[in-house]
């Protein structure tokens, strides 16, 4: 889709606009939203509740870590005319863009319509905001502040949502996945797996060994694939507090360590 815009301009965009949509059956009825884009992309990933990021995948979760521009509401709202509407935008000085046409008896398409109508306006504002001139005079470095923490990724919250089981599931899954990658000598995979079982392995607590664990994953011999699996074993073992059978593991993992 492409949006006209009535008030403003496509290579200026104020980061603020009025979206209004002609019903298809009337083009003298409009339906509207508001659209908003922030400074800089928003992050809404790490607002999600818990309980929710949990029942989505990596995809999904990405999907909403970059936000460019969001409409207010979600979908195209009844209730106004195009010419209060234009007064509005003129008051305060936002955009006015036309969108489409569309059904007003057809929800989906009015939620559809004022998200693609966001995500366009953002691309447009993200690529004149790359022409802002920077400061020519720097910023004061002061000694002892903190740095900024990073906003969280999908990988980094989707770990923080899991259970500890489902960290150890995730980790043994892993294991298979590096010893697939030293088998066919695939150097990139077995940094990269390596990377994502740290990134578990610092979510759990110190008595699952986890850095034994990646490293026994990492150890090409055969006696590398089998403390791995004792190491998943003990992990479970300590989860589901089956303590009397860790001695025998642990027994198992000196053996191997000494051979």
């Amino acid at each position: 889709m492409t949006i006209q815009f009535l008030r403003g301009n496509s290579r200026t965009p104020k980061g603020h606009a009025i979206f209004v949509a002609r019903y298809s059956n009337d083009p003298r009825q409009v339906l509207w939203t508001y659209c908003v884009a922030p400074p800089m992309p928003l992050s809404m990933a790490k607002y999600l509740p818990p309980f929710l990021a949990a029942q989505m995948s990596p995809e999904d979760i990405q999907d909403v870590a970059n936000v460019p521009a969001m409409p207010l509401s979600p979908f195209m709202e009844e209730g106004s005319t195009l010419e209060d509407l234009q007064q509005a935008a003129e008051r305060r000085d936002d955009d006015l863009c036309e969108i489409g046409r569309l059904s007003p008896s057809d929800i989906n398409e009015r939620t559809q319509l004022a998200a693609q109508a966001s995500g366009e306006y953002g691309q447009l504002y993200l690529e004149y905001s790359r022409s802002f001139k920077q400061s020519s005079t720097p910023l004061p470095v002061f000694s002892g502040e903190p740095a900024p923490l990073d906003d969280l990724d999908a990988e980094e919250l989707l770990i923080q949502t899991m259970t500890d089981r489902q960290r150890l599931a995730e980790l043994s899954k892993l294991v298979g996945l590096t010893r697939y990658a030293l088998e066919g000598r695939d150097t990139h995979l077995i940094d990269e797996t390596r990377r994502r079982m740290q990134r578990i392995a610092r979510q759990l607590p110190d008595k699952y060994r986890c850095n034994e664990l990646i490293n026994a994953a990492a150890n090409p011999h055969e006696r590398g694939s089998k403390l791995a699996e004792l190491y998943i074993e003990r992990g479970y073992k300590l989860l589901d507090e089956e303590y009397a059978d860790i001695p025998n593991i642990e027994l198992a993992i000196r053996k191997l360590q000494e051979q």
